[in-house]
């Protein structure tokens, strides 16, 4: 990335093992307020997305949900099959609502047509290896995407994915960040100029640009913003 680069970091809006925090629900996805979250996003970021050059989100299903409602500006013009779908950038934990669907599954639901998904290999789901829980392997996989993002070409790139794993590629030498991401919540980071040629190379996080729902289970209807904007069909 050229050194004046940006990145948009963007976390999923409410999911539905966000309320009761059951995370039994398999490849959990947004409930009916996290749909409108994610929609009173995009006027939001309407001025802002038409600077970006490419989208990139987590496959599960809430990150693609957020992807295609809250970016629905960028992805308008950019086209939503040339978003790419990266399962180095999924949640970290193994539980069911943080692993994501095969492939097949994704591609036989209407809601994701468009998504290439050519990039799903089999083990994307296996919570093993790379993908593994611990800690040790959240630190690479997390340095993997930092490393993906400053090799990318483009000057402005949006990644859609989820708060424990932002807060891993936003972590600095002393630690992954403790930042507790809102719902629908958009970030600009930028890489730390004295550590971007490093293994690590480090983000800086410079504000918030959007905000579309409070933290988790509470949100409620009153966090929205910009509700006169959503499309009536939510």
């Amino acid at each position: 990335m050229a050194p004046n680069s940006r990145i948009i970091l963007t976390r999923h809006a409410q999911a539905e093992h966000n309320v009761d925090l059951d995370y039994s629900i398999p490849d959990a996805p947004l409930t009916p307020l996290g749909k409108k979250q994610a929609a009173t996003l995009a006027p939001q970021i309407k001025e802002l997305a038409k600077e970006v050059d490419l989208v990139v989100s987590s496959p599960l299903k809430r990150t693609l949900q957020t992807t295609k409602l809250g970016w629905a500006p960028a992805l308008e013009r950019l086209g939503i099959e040339n978003v790419i779908c990266l399962p180095q950038a999924q949640e970290c934990n193994a539980h069911p609502c943080d692993t994501g669907s095969p492939k097949e599954v994704l591609e036989a639901e209407s809601e994701f047509a468009g998504f290439n998904l050519s990039g799903l290999t089999p083990d994307w789901i296996s919570k093993k290896g790379f993908y593994a829980a611990d800690p040790t392997s959240l630190a690479n996989r997390a340095k993997w995407v930092r490393q993906w993002l400053r090799d990318r070409p483009e000057k402005t790139i949006v990644l859609v994915a989820h708060g424990d794993v932002l807060r891993r590629i936003t972590s600095g030498p002393s630690g992954p960040s403790t930042y507790m991401w809102q719902n629908a919540e958009a970030k600009i980071v930028h890489f730390d100029a004295k550590s971007v040629n490093s293994d690590e190379c480090w983000l800086d996080v410079e504000n918030t640009v959007a905000v579309a729902g409070g933290y988790s289970p509470t949100s409620t209807e009153m966090d929205l913003v910009g509700t006169e904007e959503l499309p009536k069909n939510l």
